[in-house]
């Protein structure tokens, strides 16, 4: 398909019109696995019945709709789009299809950070834990969200940022915070390391506005301003010397990019816990889509909310009555694309 360019002052993107394509028809299949999932519960309803209780204040469901399914929707959406944007920016920086803020440290790090408040102040629900799951909760993650991606960031530096070097700093302290955030579940009150290892799993489960406005927040700040900065972002996947040759600042221009995406994967994170898979996939699967040479930022926001929000469909639906935690899906359906995604690599190498 063809491909054309837009010019706003200085400013100029290029937009493919099977990227458009795939971007109308990925918001389409989004609002119609929303639409499923809020059919589910102990008050079964139609599409019809959903539709009419959404927009319509004197429905009989509308309460149940707007107060208690609807946010979850949302919630998955707009965490599956974050972790998919903060994916898309991490691999292209990195310039690896295997770098994402779940490998980078950036997900376990809020998980800790989680993690320690819950088993240190009380459960995510209730008792002292009123402020810390309204207020606590995302300060606490986006603070360990900055400080794993820092610490793998530091560790990573050798006089530049190589790929690779950045994905093995990141795995192995990825492995370190993981087994602080146990340690620190072998130590909590069994009712809130229970509460914990729920969030750990990724749960969309009793999730209310108040979970919707953060990452909303975040993805109403931050998806203009990373858009505003493709020109940078396509610059830094080449070689360091030709992004100093093009007159990008790379120092800096990493350096915003890469907070952008801490910030996206820990909001995301305070949200509904760390979601797995989602930022590695979603971009290589809308790069694949769009048959474009890197992946693309809207694009991957978009099967990011789609892939979350068919896994919740998925585990509320195929186990049901027992209802599984979305991360437990997203981990199931993404271990088999990791490794299709070495295989293909190390064929590639070869």
């Amino acid at each position: 398909m063809s491909s054309h360019a837009f010019r706003v002052g200085g400013l100029s993107w290029r937009v493919r019109a099977r990227g458009v394509a795939v971007t109308v028809g990925g918001l389409a299949l989004l609002v119609l696995l929303m639409a499923l999932n809020m059919r589910i519960g102990d008050l079964p309803m139609s599409l019809a019945e959903v539709l009419r209780a959404t927009f319509d204040a004197g429905s009989d469901h509308h309460f149940v709709v707007m107060d208690l399914r609807l946010p979850r929707a949302l919630t998955g959406a707009l965490v599956g789009a974050a972790l998919a944007l903060a994916g898309a920016i991490t691999q292209s920086i990195a310039r690896n299809p295997l770098a994402s803020p779940e490998i980078l440290g950036v997900t376990t790090g809020a998980s800790v950070a989680v993690v320690a408040g819950v088993v240190f102040t009380g459960s995510v629900h209730g008792g002292v834990s009123g402020l810390l799951a309204s207020v606590g909760i995302p300060a606490l993650a986006l603070i360990g969200g900055l400080s794993g991606a820092a610490i793998v960031y530091a560790l990573a530096w050798r006089r530049g940022l190589d790929g690779y070097r950045l994905v093995l700093v990141g795995i192995g302290v990825a492995a370190v915070f993981t087994n602080v955030k146990y340690w620190l579940m072998t130590v909590g009150d069994v009712n809130d390391t229970g509460q914990a290892m729920v969030w750990i799993s990724g749960s969309l489960n009793g999730r209310g506005w108040e979970h919707v406005q953060p990452v909303g927040l975040a993805l109403a700040v931050l998806i203009p301003l990373t858009l505003l900065g493709t020109r940078s972002l396509n610059a830094l996947r080449f070689s360091d010397d030709t992004v100093t040759a093009l007159g990008v600042p790379m120092n800096r221009s990493r350096a915003l990019l890469v907070l952008a995406a801490v910030l996206l994967a820990a909001v995301a994170t305070a949200s509904a816990g760390p979601v797995a898979f989602v930022a590695l996939a979603a971009p290589q699967i809308a790069l694949r889509l769009i048959r474009c040479p890197h992946p693309p930022l809207l694009s991957s926001a978009i099967v990011g909310a789609g892939l979350t929000a068919g896994a919740d469909l998925l585990a509320r639906v195929v186990f049901a009555p027992v209802e599984l935690p979305v991360g437990v899906v997203t981990a199931v359906l993404g271990a088999p694309y990791l490794i299709y995604l070495l295989v293909r690599i190390r064929r590639g190498s070869t």
